[in-house]
């Protein structure tokens, strides 16, 4: 039953609240007290005139009006204990209490917190004496000029001051007249770039928001007296994931944590603002709510319902509701005030343009506006926060000016510049080193130009600095490495795409310095050309750039040399250098410690290294295809040409700490293909065996096994075959290193070390390279194929209940370029389960319909099925979804539910897909994806893939490799499915797009499953859900 919701407060944030909350189809009505003229009878938006001050009259107001949730502002009033009253007397209320709202209120009790749990902060000293102060102040050797002081009713001030003078000119008026309490906080000015950090918090999980960069100076250039905000925007360009990361975990995780620990958990919204140093992340402020204008921006990019974030966080139950945030888009908000703000405002000046502006698609939050005689006037200092969200920061700048163009007030202040910083970033990015202690600093971009004939440095070479103290080592090792693209560059020019090989050049760099432990310093690059390209050159750095910044290391530069004729005019050669270090303790071994026993993990990669391409052009000369042909598995809109230039991946900095932690023995990249790779960490008296069938290997190679008419033998040694990097780690400890790196990305258990023989034997590869066969029909399209495959990506949800494992696979195959998929819910009848996060990691919104609040089967049938129309879902995935599903629902998708079981022919019971075949005798095992119908005993086959038992298979073995089997398996059956190339029949049959052929389901068997047994018909088995 949709509810009223009160948000207490009259400012630009509380219309946001309350314009974002009105959204809900949860949400009946929307009270604003007392409100403001932009929430004044806006819809499903009203004010009201309780008195907020008076906690008393307003839970009584909450009982006379049936109010279901309050959201409080104001951090004054958290201050004062309004959340702790409200909940006191049964109303449902969203924020912290005053003990937790302290964080905010009390500068000097924040710090002291922050000083007792290791946080960092600015060097800071609390004082009642204002002569004790000014000596502090001018005796300190850092700049202690920032003056914090706590007025009535939690109002704070604070003073930056220009020089030591000033900051005790401002403590003595302040303690003079007492009106900010008998204490002053001195800080430490904190130079660097500043950040505004916010998470939901329901005391125990943290859910990031997106950073947001607010302008505190009143006038351009951050000049002007210092206010509560005249803009922001979000979110913050360039900033990289490693320190997003460190915020999340290291600062937001940390307070929460910590605050539960003292008693006093902190539910609600926790804003933080963050200085960038050269020291590291140091906290400036917290704010127990979203800030203004900070929640203009930031809740215009929240793709959840806003209500239920809320409902969630109260619960405890955030992990289930975890927000997502809108992609591709930037929300710029310009603050426009009355003359004389931040000091005494002249208010009743007539606003116009409002209706201009909304047609201009912009939202303008009031702030200090009121209603006279039916016109908008001024009423406050904030008056109004212009908000524009379009796909880039320049855009939505551009359009936030637009619109404050056409807004009119006399003597109206507002800043031009809004967003300007964020722009410097677009070309200037944070560089963030995360070593013992970390840089943020804007990275250069040097790019010298040498018009010599002869690839020397001396006519246009530079020099570079890099202050390794300042990186904080101890006693470090330098370790560096060079490396070039060779043929795949000449592969790119023929494609005429360069924006992967900066990338593909500096993986290649960075992952070799892994094999020592190595954290990579600083980068550089040269590239000879037969004749200069100005648009090609700029491509390729920003790629090496941005490359950069996601390997957390700086780009010094790089060289562009002119090379004289014979040199084709359109030849290049790319070469990269990288210098990394590691302390002298934290070297990996690497070679004498892989012993007899041990256990190969492998990392995946989807790219084909520079050294692999002699071949790759060869193939390329000798096929049908060229490089803008569709790829091999695509839906038509991906070329061979994207594929192969895919860039490998890049392992630093996740795996950085997995790499020291003191459990992998050995790593090596494989570049060099996947047998040189693996001989790089064993020593001479051992070998490894491997089983292809263990890991997924993309199309691309499959392509090239068939196509090139290679042996297994050669695709092993020329090849990586989508393993990125191998580490070698004891027995014992591989699941745990395994669950370690999964958590970044794909991994897999591939082999093991064995006593010395002939050479590394890679099993089951040319039937690896084989298996993804009937992808092939994705390719095989005629003039007459029916029905032609999709152009655009077909919207899947997933349906869950905790029991499932394939989720993490439909995830990943879905973000693949080729992949025809697109995963835009995820819907669970538990809360609280593992899929949920991994959805909410991924950016999938979630959904839980909890079947227990059902009084009967098509109830909860029929509100699952009112939330896939919501999102416009056109296929449904079953991954461990234990909930029988009604045969309406049944009826209105069919063809439109797939499931993966744990068996094939004969027919297997799911639960004991592992341990009949070992007991029956039976030849083969394995998963089939079908189909979900109605009608007992069809099921229109997909996708099989057999796995046959081994001798001295144990049950776990054999259903590990089943388990392994289904993560391959459900993405191949949903991609054949929203492809085109797979659908069911009028008869309940599934039908191939092959020639305008029909298949049955015992022909589909011979595509590619090497079952021994006779298929027969398949049976339904009830409408459960399997794996």
């Amino acid at each position: 039953m949709a509810e009223r919701v009160l948000v207490i407060g009259s400012g630009g944030r509380e219309h946001a609240l309350a314009w974002k909350l009105a959204q809900s189809p949860h949400v009946k009505h929307v009270f604003v007290a007392p409100g403001n003229a932009g929430t004044a009878d806006n819809g499903k938006i009203s004010n009201s005139a309780v008195l907020v001050s008076n906690h008393t009259i307003v839970t009584q107001f909450c009982k006379d009006h049936n109010i279901g949730l309050v959201l409080v502002g104001p951090e004054a009033l958290l201050a004062a204990g309004i959340v702790d009253d409200l909940r006191a007397a049964g109303v449902r209320c969203f924020g912290p209490s005053a003990r937790a709202a302290q964080l905010a209120s009390n500068s000097s009790s924040s710090k002291a917190f922050l000083d007792r749990h290791g946080i960092a902060t600015a060097r800071w000293k609390a004082f009642s004496n204002p002569q004790e102060a000014c000596r502090f102040i001018i005796s300190t050797d850092f700049p202690a000029r920032v003056v914090r002081a706590r007025g009535p009713a939690a109002r704070k001030e604070v003073t930056i001051a220009a020089s030591k003078e000033e900051a005790c000119r401002a403590v003595q008026e302040i303690m003079q007249d007492r009106m900010f309490g008998e204490m002053v906080v001195i800080e430490e000015l904190l130079q660097g770039e500043e950040l505004s950090c916010s998470c939901f918090t329901d005391g125990v999980t943290v859910a990031s928001m997106p950073p947001a960069q607010p302008h505190k100076r009143l006038l351009d250039g951050d000049q002007g007296p210092s206010t509560a905000g005249m803009g922001a925007y979000c979110p913050v360009p360039q900033v990289p994931e490693a320190l997003l990361e460190q915020i999340r975990g290291a600062i937001l995780q940390h307070v929460v944590d910590s605050m539960r620990q003292e008693g006093a958990a902190y539910v609600g919204v926790l804003q933080t603002g963050l200085m960038l140093t050269k020291e590291g992340v140091k906290i400036l402020n917290f704010k127990c709510q979203f800030g203004d204008p900070q929640c203009q921006v930031i809740l215009p990019l929240l793709k959840n319902d806003f209500y239920e974030v809320i409902q969630a966080t109260i619960d405890g139950k955030l992990c289930s509701s975890m927000p997502a945030w809108s992609e591709n888009r930037t929300a710029v908000c310009v603050v426009m005030a009355s003359p004389g703000y931040p000091g005494d405002c002249d208010k009743g000046m007539e606003v116009t343009g409002l209706l201009q502006a909304k047609e201009l698609g912009l939202q303008v939050f009031h702030g200090g506006t009121a209603l006279k005689d039916g016109r908008v006037v001024t009423s406050g200092g904030r008056v109004l926060s212009v908000t524009a969200v379009k796909q880039d920061l320049m855009e939505a700048l551009g359009e936030a000016n637009r619109g404050v163009a056409t807004i009119h007030f006399q003597g109206a202040t507002f800043r031009r510049d809004i967003g300007h910083r964020g722009l410097r970033l677009l070309q200037q990015p944070l560089y963030v080193s995360t070593g013992p202690a970390q840089m943020f600093l804007p990275a250069p971009h040097i790019w010298a130009i040498s018009d010599g004939s002869l690839l020397l440095p001396a006519r246009g070479g530079f020099a570079a600095f890099f202050d390794l103290k300042a990186s904080g080592y101890d006693d470090p090792i330098l370790v560096s490495q060079t490396k070039s693209l060779g043929p795949k560059l000449q592969v790119a020019q023929v494609c005429k795409r360069h924006d992967t090989i900066g990338q593909d050049l500096v993986a290649l760099c960075v992952n070799d310095l892994l094999a020592q432990g190595a954290e990579p310093l600083f980068f550089l690059s040269q590239l000879a050309c037969g004749k200069l390209d100005a648009e090609v050159m700029e491509t390729i750095k920003e790629g090496i750039a941005e490359a950069c910044r996601s390997a957390g290391c700086a780009f010094l530069g790089g060289e562009v040399t002119e090379v004289a004729a014979p040199c084709p005019s359109g030849h290049c050669d790319l070469a990269g250098f990288v210098v990394g270090a590691v302390e002298r303790g934290q070297r990996l071994l690497g070679l004498q410690r892989a012993d007899e026993g041990d256990v190969l993990l492998g990392l995946g990669s989807p790219g084909i290294p520079g050294r692999g391409f002699g071949v790759v052009r060869k193939i390329l000369l000798a096929s049908s295809l060229h490089c803008s042909s569709p790829a091999p598995g695509s839906c038509g809109d991906t070329t061979l040409g994207d594929v192969l230039l895919t860039p490998g991946k890049m392992f630093s900095p996740a795996l950085l700490p997995v790499l020291r932690s003191g459990h992998v023995k050995g790593f090596a990249p494989t570049a060099e293909g996947l047998l040189g790779g693996i001989s790089r960490v064993l020593p001479e008296h051992v070998s490894a065996v491997l089983d292809a069938l263990s890991w997924k290997i993309p199309e691309i190679f499959c392509w090239l096994y068939k196509e090139g008419n290679l042996s297994a033998e050669e695709m092993a040694q020329t090849f990586p075959c989508g393993i990125g990097a191998v580490l070698v780690v004891q027995k014992d400890l591989a699941q745990h290193v395994l669950q370690d790196i999964q958590r970044q990305q794909e991994a897999w258990l591939i082999g093991k070390v064995v006593a010395p023989c002939s050479h590394i034997e890679v099993e089951n590869l040319a039937e690896a390279l084989q298996l993804s066969s009937p992808q092939q029909l994705l390719n095989d399209t005629t003039a007459e194929s029916q029905p032609q495959p999709r152009k655009r990506k077909v919207k899947v949800a997933v349906l869950v209940s905790g029991t499932g494992t394939t989720l993490p696979a439909l995830i990943s195959s879905a973000r693949e370029p080729g992949s025809c998929a697109q995963l835009v819910l995820v819907i669970s009848n538990k809360s609280g389960v593992e899929e949920l996060r991994s959805a909410a990691r991924a950016g999938i919104p979630t959904r839980v319909i909890d079947h227990k609040l059902y009084g009967s089967r098509s109830e909860f049938d029929s509100t699952i099925d009112r939330v896939l129309e919501e999102f416009s879902v056109e296929l449904i995935c079953l991954s461990g979804f234990m909930r029988v599903l009604s045969s309406p629902f049944l009826r209105k998708w069919k063809g439109k539910i797939l499931n993966a079981s744990p068996s094939l022919f004969p027919r297997i019971k799911d639960g004991n897909a592992h341990q009949e075949p070992l007991e029956s005798g039976f030849k083969v095992s394995g998963c089939t994806v079908h189909f979900v119908l109605e009608e007992p005993g069809a099921r229109a086959v997909i996708h099989r893939e057999p796995v046959p038992p081994r001798p001295g298979d144990t049950e776990a073995a054999l259903a590990e490799r089943l388990r392994e089997a289904e993560l391959r398996a459900f993405p191949l059956g949903l991609q054949l499915v929203a492809s085109g190339a797979v659908r069911l029949g009028a008869r309940g049959a599934t039908c191939w797009r092959r020639e305008s052929q029909r298949l049955s389901p015992q022909e589909e068997q011979g595509h590619g499953s090497s079952s021994a047994a006779a298929p027969e018909p398949l049976e339904h088995g009830g409408l459960w859900a399997g794996p």
